[in-house]
Protein backbone atom coordinates (compact mmCIF):
# COMPACT_ATOMS: atom_id res chain seq x y z
CA UNK A 1 0.00 0.00 0.00
CA UNK A 2 1.07 3.74 -1.03
CA UNK A 3 -0.06 6.99 -0.78
CA UNK A 4 2.57 9.12 -2.62
CA UNK A 5 2.49 13.02 -2.32
CA UNK A 6 3.85 15.69 -4.78
CA UNK A 7 3.42 19.49 -5.85
CA UNK A 8 4.72 21.32 -3.43
CA UNK A 9 6.99 23.99 -2.67
CA UNK A 10 7.57 27.31 -2.25
CA UNK A 11 5.22 29.92 -3.28
CA UNK A 12 4.55 33.36 -2.72
CA UNK A 13 1.21 35.23 -1.06
CA UNK A 14 -1.44 34.71 -2.87
CA UNK A 15 0.06 32.20 -5.10
CA UNK A 16 -1.54 28.48 -6.29
CA UNK A 17 -0.57 25.25 -5.82
CA UNK A 18 -1.95 22.14 -6.61
CA UNK A 19 -0.75 18.94 -4.53
CA UNK A 20 -1.46 15.37 -6.08
CA UNK A 21 -1.27 11.55 -4.45
CA UNK A 22 -0.98 8.42 -6.30
CA UNK A 23 -2.70 5.59 -4.28
CA UNK A 24 -1.77 1.76 -5.14
CA UNK A 25 -2.62 -1.10 -2.92
CA UNK A 26 -5.99 -0.85 -1.96
CA UNK A 27 -9.53 -0.12 -3.96
CA UNK A 28 -9.21 3.01 -4.20
CA UNK A 29 -12.82 4.16 -5.69
CA UNK A 30 -13.85 2.38 -2.30
CA UNK A 31 -12.06 5.14 -0.25
CA UNK A 32 -12.93 7.97 1.11
CA UNK A 33 -10.06 10.75 0.50
CA UNK A 34 -8.79 13.49 2.52
CA UNK A 35 -5.90 16.21 3.19
CA UNK A 36 -4.43 16.59 6.41
CA UNK A 37 -1.80 19.84 7.36
CA UNK A 38 0.58 19.70 9.98
CA UNK A 39 1.86 23.41 10.51
CA UNK A 40 5.00 23.62 13.15
CA UNK A 41 3.96 23.59 16.57
CA UNK A 42 0.08 22.96 15.81
CA UNK A 43 -1.97 19.99 15.80
CA UNK A 44 -2.72 18.31 12.86
CA UNK A 45 -5.70 19.74 10.62
CA UNK A 46 -7.95 18.20 8.23
CA UNK A 47 -8.26 20.22 5.44
CA UNK A 48 -10.37 18.62 2.96
CA UNK A 49 -12.28 15.35 2.49
CA UNK A 50 -14.14 13.67 -0.56
CA UNK A 51 -16.23 10.84 -0.69
CA UNK A 52 -15.46 7.69 -2.48
CA UNK A 53 -17.20 8.68 -6.19
CA UNK A 54 -16.54 12.27 -5.52
CA UNK A 55 -20.19 13.33 -5.29
CA UNK A 56 -19.51 14.92 -1.96
CA UNK A 57 -16.77 17.00 -0.18
CA UNK A 58 -15.94 19.35 2.80
CA UNK A 59 -13.52 21.78 3.95
CA UNK A 60 -11.88 23.70 7.15
CA UNK A 61 -13.31 26.78 7.36
CA UNK A 62 -9.99 28.21 6.75
CA UNK A 63 -9.35 27.18 3.69
CA UNK A 64 -13.65 27.21 2.07
CA UNK A 65 -13.69 28.99 -0.96
CA UNK A 66 -9.69 28.83 -1.85
CA UNK A 67 -9.02 25.44 -1.81
CA UNK A 68 -10.79 22.61 -4.17
CA UNK A 69 -10.70 18.90 -3.66
CA UNK A 70 -11.32 16.22 -6.54
CA UNK A 71 -10.65 12.64 -7.45
CA UNK A 72 -9.83 10.73 -10.57
CA UNK A 73 -10.40 7.29 -9.58
CA UNK A 74 -9.05 5.50 -13.06
CA UNK A 75 -5.77 7.71 -12.54
CA UNK A 76 -6.67 6.71 -8.91
CA UNK A 77 -5.28 9.77 -7.55
CA UNK A 78 -7.01 12.92 -5.11
CA UNK A 79 -5.89 16.12 -6.00
CA UNK A 80 -6.05 19.59 -3.75
CA UNK A 81 -6.20 23.12 -5.90
CA UNK A 82 -5.08 25.30 -3.80
CA UNK A 83 -5.72 29.55 -4.54
CA UNK A 84 -4.78 32.41 -2.90
CA UNK A 85 -2.29 31.15 -0.69
CA UNK A 86 -1.32 32.93 2.70
CA UNK A 87 1.14 32.16 5.31
CA UNK A 88 -0.27 30.71 7.50
CA UNK A 89 -1.03 28.20 5.19
CA UNK A 90 2.54 26.82 5.45
CA UNK A 91 2.62 23.17 6.60
CA UNK A 92 3.87 19.62 5.88
CA UNK A 93 0.16 18.39 3.82
CA UNK A 94 -0.46 14.64 3.77
CA UNK A 95 -3.26 12.40 2.17
CA UNK A 96 -5.23 10.08 4.13
CA UNK A 97 -7.23 7.46 2.90
CA UNK A 98 -10.22 5.21 4.77
CA UNK A 99 -13.27 3.58 4.01
CA UNK A 100 -16.36 2.35 5.32
CA UNK A 101 -16.34 -0.91 3.76
CA UNK A 102 -12.54 -2.24 4.64
CA UNK A 103 -10.85 -1.03 7.70
CA UNK A 104 -7.37 -0.51 6.64
CA UNK A 105 -6.64 3.05 7.10
CA UNK A 106 -3.52 4.57 5.27
CA UNK A 107 -1.10 7.87 5.22
CA UNK A 108 1.26 9.27 2.86
CA UNK A 109 4.83 10.66 3.51
CA UNK A 110 3.64 14.03 3.11
CA UNK A 111 4.28 16.92 1.07
CA UNK A 112 6.12 20.75 1.96
CA UNK A 113 4.23 23.58 1.37
CA UNK A 114 6.26 27.51 2.49
CA UNK A 115 3.98 30.37 1.47
CA UNK A 116 6.29 33.29 1.90
CA UNK A 117 7.53 36.34 -0.35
Amino acid sequence: VQLVESGGGLVQPGGSLRLSCVASGFPFSSYGMSWYRRAPGKERELVARITSTGGSTNFADSVKGRFTISRDNAKRTVFLQMNSLKPEDTAVYTCYANSYYYSGTYWGQGTQVTVSS
